[in-house]
């Protein structure tokens, strides 16, 4: 919930026992600390105009629209942006789920599409998937990588005869092919997109290692 935003977190007659475990969670103690607890669902979904309820296939109540997650985030989404006074995602226990006493009270449920032959899911993992569905932006932009300024031609040109003057001393030029291998390192070099700062790195390389060459190292 803190990784994604959500910050209302209740609970329904909560195992003690990891409830008092999960308040150390890194991150999340305020959360936690500021969580309510309620005695029934019907308490703690009073002041909400929608609740979904969480279901796999296999616990389907025929008598209530099951919807896929992504569709079912955008509906949630809507009735927010529509002046709805609040939405209650309603999850059960990992071993149990919801029972139909917790059903009764939701309007629709809302599946993630696992694949039939494994629909169960930790809890955990499910209430992320669910709560990243609901801030997920497919229109938001990516964020802007820190500009780079590509290296310059001369300092190109530099790196593409460094590298060709220590393959012809190490041997690996062949003299007959000569002209025809600088060309190709030529083209290699500038299809790297080195920036300043790699253009300068690489002619330190450079440096060392033809250094190197010429003692016969």
């Amino acid at each position: 919930m803190s990784n994604f935003g959500f910050a209302d977190l209740r609970l329904v007659n909560a195992y003690d026992v990891a409830f008092r475990e999960a308040r150390s969670a890194v991150g999340a103690s305020a959360l936690m600390a500021s969580a309510r607890e309620f005695p029934s669902v019907a308490d703690a979904v009073a002041d909400c105009s929608l609740v979904v309820g969480t279901a796999s296939l296999g616990h389907r109540d025929p008598q209530t629209p099951l919807r896929r997650l992504e569709r079912g985030a955008r509906l949630m989404k809507r009735h927010l942006a529509e002046g709805g006074r609040g939405v209650a995602l309603l999850f059960g226990s990992e071993k149990f789920g919801l029972s139909n006493d917790d059903l009764s009270y939701c309007h629709w449920l809302m599946r993630i599409p696992t694949r039939i032959e494994h629909e169960s899911m930790n809890l955990g993992q499910a209430v992320a998937v669910c709560l990243y569905e609901l801030v997920r932006d497919g229109r938001a932009p990516d964020r802007k990588a820190k500009t780079i300024r590509p290296a310059g031609g001369e300092a190109v040109d530099r790196i593409a005869t460094q590298f060709n003057a220590i393959l012809a001393r190490s041997g690996y030029t062949n003299p007959t092919t000569a002209a025809s291998t600088e060309l190709k390192v030529r083209r290699m070099v500038r299809r790297l997109g080195l920036s300043d700062k790699d253009a300068a790195m690489w002619l330190g390389m450079l440096r060392q290692i033809s250094w190197k060459v010429d003692r016969g190292e």
